[in-house]
């Protein structure tokens, strides 16, 4: 709760991010070598040797758990003082390294302790650079997520000036909901009544607001039931907020913005380092395939091309991160561009299938566009697959919970498709276990999940036979 979540700027955030990895290393290394220059030492083998473990350990070395806003927006003095120790122990290493490979008489000692005592100083003043403009970043007003309260007590209305007084909460209030009108609330000058709990799920659905903390207290927890039921049909972030001015309420598994606890109801996986993690390994991984993959790319867009009458790149509206609606790129294979009110899914032997879109669609190749989705941030690698328009207003009606699914940016494939269900859902009750996998996905997330699903979807790509 205390992170920011990734919104805007996620290629350039998640560049910064991956400086932060890298220029500790850049920064040692090159240290090094201006030091062996400035003594006219010749850079012989050793030197070489050295500067590479040194980058090695500067990269990998681990660092300490991170922790929310202590991590994000910490001051210059606890980052310098990590700085270093990291440094003595990255000086400790390679000491005990010399020692046991016994090379240690190869160094100038000057040139050794000039380094070691340069490089803290330059490592400091680049650390604090970058994490500088890592946390104006994260903090630009155009990341903001409007914020809603669900109840007017003295507990909402604490919360409410926290957040107002803090900028790195990245969080406007937008106001309050509550059954009781101004005069009975006795309501704190500035803050904004707009409307009883019944107006919520509209005003949520049509004025952008990302974020709802409900501070209804716990007595009245059936009207939190139904206000949440009421919610559903949203895409924003939930959290309860315990009335601790009338129940002294501290669960282990609630967060805290300073010092008033809220409980995370419903909320995107992707907050603080791991959307930073997330973007980057979509990044890399996106940008490696198409650059293998360019060939085969020109291939299959002149096979589109003189195969049958029509664009070689079909453009469909579909819903993407928090139900803002996005275009997705696939190769065409069918002799139709369905893209309105009604869309009828694709069936195997499908007679707008054509000749080279059956091919591309029985190994998934006509996907292959969407990796440039995925590099202007509209889609991930992984996460729930999107639908087209007009099948998503038609499920997020019959299906509770269905918009919860877009907390998170759409995906090429997902956990649904790798647990056999890729392909047409011919009823009802195979797009409600597609949203079950969906939501599960967003519970259990890591990097080594979406590594998982990766694999999975590479080998049921080439296996898969009732692919159409």
């Amino acid at each position: 709760m205390n992170e920011p979540v990734l919104l805007k700027n996620s290629f350039v955030i998640a560049f910064v991010a991956l400086m932060q990895v890298v220029a500790p290393a850049i920064v040692a290394v090159g240290s090094l070598y201006l030091v062996i220059f400035a003594y006219g030492i010749p850079a012989e083998d050793y030197f070489h040797v050295m500067a590479l473990v040194v980058a090695l350990l500067t990269i990998f070395l681990p660092h300490p758990p991170r922790n929310g806003n202590a991590q994000i927006f910490s001051g210059p003095m606890p980052l310098a003082i990590g700085v270093i120790i990291r440094w003595s122990v990255i000086l400790s290493l390679l000491l005990a390294i010399g020692y046991v490979v016994k090379f240690t008489e190869e160094y100038s000692r000057r040139v050794v302790l000039t380094w070691a005592i340069v490089t803290p100083a330059l490592l400091i003043l680049v650390t604090l650079a970058l994490h500088e403009v890592m946390r104006r970043l994260l903090c630009d007003p155009s990341n903001a997520r409007r914020v809603v309260f669900a109840g007017y007590n003295e507990g909402s209305l604490a919360l409410a000036r926290q957040l107002t007084r803090s900028s790195e909460f990245c969080m406007t209030v937008a106001g309050f909901f509550d059954d009781r009108s101004e005069d009975r609330l006795e309501m704190d000058k500035g803050s904004r009544l707009i409307g009883k709990l019944v107006d919520l799920a509209t005003f949520v659905n049509t004025n952008n607001v990302q974020v709802i903390f409900v501070a209804l207290p716990i007595r009245h927890m059936q009207r939190v039931t139904h206000l949440l039921d009421d919610l559903r049909d949203t895409t924003a972030s939930i959290y309860y907020v315990p009335d601790i001015f009338v129940f002294d309420l501290i669960q282990a598994r609630s967060g805290a913005i300073n010092g008033i606890p809220v409980i995370a109801m419903c909320e995107t996986p992707f907050y603080g380092f791991r959307g930073i993690a997330k973007r980057l390994t979509d990044i890399a991984i996106s940008a490696f395939v198409l650059l293998m993959a360019m060939p085969l790319l020109v291939a299959i867009g002149l096979a589109v091309r003189l195969d049958s009458k029509g664009p070689t790149i079909f453009r469909q509206r579909r819903y993407g991160l928090n139900g803002e609606e996005i275009i997705v790129y696939k190769f065409r294979t069918m002799n139709v561009l369905e893209d309105g009110a009604q869309v009828t899914q694709a069936s195997k032997d499908d007679a707008r299938t054509t000749r080279v879109g059956r091919v591309l669609r029985r190994y998934s190749l006509d996907e292959l566009p969407q990796l440039f989705n995925v590099l202007q941030g509209r889609m991930s690698l992984v996460g729930p697959r999107p639908h087209a328009i007009a099948h998503n207003e038609m499920y997020r009606k019959l299906i509770k919970g269905y918009m919860v699914r877009h907390k998170v940016l759409p995906g090429i494939t997902g956990w649904a498709q790798v647990n056999g269900l890729r392909g047409e859902t011919r009823t009802l009750e195979q797009m409600e276990a597609r949203v079950r996998y969906d939501l599960e996905y967003l519970r259990n997330w890591s990097i080594f999940l979406d590594l998982r699903i990766l694999a999975r979807t590479a080998f049921s790509v080439l296996t898969d036979t009732r692919a159409f």
